[in-house]
């Protein structure tokens, strides 16, 4: 049976477990980092892309569409000429603000590892592994 639905755009099962459920709604090293954005407020995608630059533009609008269709993000699109369109967090979405704020304050807790430049290719490669030709 073939279907026009794109993958993305189909809302599938949860998992009863919270974390779990958790885990499938903000899996992947860029949804926190979507969610963090929008907590400052409304967004348009070209200034989701500039806050997240090595984000590809396939991943943010797969991303925003699984979260319009969770109901953790809004999409309004304004009849203006150029088209507008911002994506805001929705209450449930708001709700991960204390969240991100316990990750964060968790994080900040870990200690220095005692090579801090071992580490520092996840943020310059934004998170993936660092190529085997640099030091």
């Amino acid at each position: 049976m073939a279907t026009d639905t794109p993958a993305e755009d189909v809302v599938t099962a949860l998992p009863e477990c919270g974390v779990a459920r958790f885990l499938t709604l903000l899996e992947g090293p860029w949804a926190t980092l979507i969610v963090r954005e929008l907590l400052h407020g409304p967004h348009r995608f070209t200034e989701l892309r500039a806050a997240l630059p090595r984000i590809s533009p396939h991943t943010l609008t797969r991303r925003l569409r699984q979260f319009e269709n969770h109901g953790i993000v809004t999409r309004t699109s304004y009849p203006e000429i150029p088209p507008r369109v911002e994506y805001r967090l929705t209450e449930l979405g708001e709700g991960l603000r204390t969240v991100l704020d316990a990750m964060g304050a968790w994080a900040m807790s870990i200690p220095e590892p005692a090579r801090p430049d071992d580490t520092a290719w996840y943020c310059d490669h934004g998170g993936r592994p660092k190529p085997a030709n640099q030091p």
